[in-house]
């Protein structure tokens, strides 16, 4: 069989069913990577929910022990929205990271991965394949780079020459022979303005992120927020787009080719006292589908309390309050009740001290200390 032309026939393929690019790598173990991966390993810049061992992670053929090239693909998303609603007094909004606009974009990216499949079925016999997003072992960004779809950056992010980083990827090991093809050249040359932009430092230099540390990450858990990432949050309630707002070569970028991928305004900005009280069939018929909503309601919930916090929100503090009193989760009472002191209305003393006298769990009297401390 001429491979040479099977890769023809699918790059065009590729076009027809709305994938923006292709790429082919060999399923040579990922040498490199592996190196960078022990080091943050030894630095315990892990976030935790890295899926495999490093081997794993590192080596194709042990997860398709034929595996002869890897097939890369990236669809661009949007990176503005139309008709954002404004976040006012009395009304605020919480936003959600570009990467969860719109329908979950694991699933759409399967789908694509899918159609190659069926695609390389037709026309291989016995061909084998795995396909990735995002959640299994091997890493995206490493394959997409040997396959030449774009470079690392700076930002940790794939960076493409047409559609910057605003990009989702995906990949497929297969046993097919492809030709690879040739990776290109980093682009970022002295600019170091997503470093020095971080809000958390995360990133430690170009190239190297220390994941606890990254605002995306600390999004995501369940537990209570360390306070010193409570001051740079913001009004962020699913990840942080900092690091790719602030590239230049997303200047002006914006690709709306995707309609299962276009926001919607009053999802991907809601409103945050609305969403403290929100039960878990509302959630999932509001939020389920995207892919901001795979840790559950509770982080949100988390979130959308410093949000209000951040914005000195006087009119939520009854909302607060009742969440304070009320809510069964200890680190949903505790950080309402931190929320209540770092807004400070005039009766935000009175509230914290009853319910300091009532509380049980010591993790959310310490938030209610913490609360008080702010009054003073």
């Amino acid at each position: 069989m001429d491979f040479n032309e099977l890769k023809k026939e699918l790059i065009a393929y590729c076009e027809e069913v709305n994938i923006q690019k292709v790429g082919f790598a060999s399923a040579d173990t990922f040498e490199t990577l592996k190196q960078r991966l022990l080091v943050q390993q030894s630095f315990n810049y892990q976030s935790g929910f890295e899926k495999g061992s490093i081997e794993e992670r590192t080596t194709p053929t042990m997860l398709l022990p034929k595996a002869q090239s890897i097939i890369s693909i990236a669809i661009a998303y949007p990176s503005k929205m139309k008709d954002a609603p404004k976040s006012k007094k009395g009304e605020r909004r919480g936003l959600f990271a570009r990467a969860s606009w719109g329908k979950d974009y694991h699933d759409v990216l399967r789908e694509k991965l899918q159609k190659i499949g069926e695609f390389l079925d037709e026309r291989v016999e016995g061909v084998q394949y795995k396909s990735m997003v995002d959640t299994g072992e091997l890493h995206d960004r490493a394959v997409a780079e040997r396959a030449g779809l774009g470079y690392v950056g700076k930002n940790c992010a794939l960076i493409t020459k047409e559609y910057g980083s605003y990009v989702y990827l995906g990949e497929m090991i297969t046993n097919i022979p492809f030709e690879p093809d040739e990776p290109v050249e980093d682009g970022c040359g002295d600019c170091n303005i997503c470093v020095d932009r971080c809000p958390t430092g995360a990133l430690v230099q170009g190239g190297q992120i220390n994941a606890s540390r990254c605002i995306a990450y600390q999004t995501l858990t369940k537990d209570f927020m360390p306070d010193e990432f409570r001051e740079k949050v913001g009004n962020r309630i699913y990840g942080c787009d900092t690091c790719q707002q602030v590239c230049p070569k997303n200047k002006g970028i914006d690709f709306h080719l995707h309609k299962e991928l276009e926001p919607e305004p009053e999802r991907v900005k809601p409103k945050l006292e609305p969403l403290l009280k929100i039960s878990n069939r509302e959630f999932k018929e509001t939020f389920g589908d995207m892919s901001g909503s795979w840790r559950g309601k509770k982080p949100l919930q988390r979130n959308a309390i410093i949000a209000l916090a951040h914005y000195k929100e006087e009119s939520s503090v009854d909302t607060l309050a009742e969440v304070m009193f009320k809510d069964p989760r200890p680190v949903i009472r505790g950080t309402a009740g931190w929320a209540i002191g770092k807004i400070g209305r005039n009766d935000s003393e009175d509230l914290l001290s009853r319910a300091l006298d009532k509380e049980e769990d010591e993790q959310v009297i310490k938030e209610i200390e913490k609360g008080l401390a702010l009054l003073k």
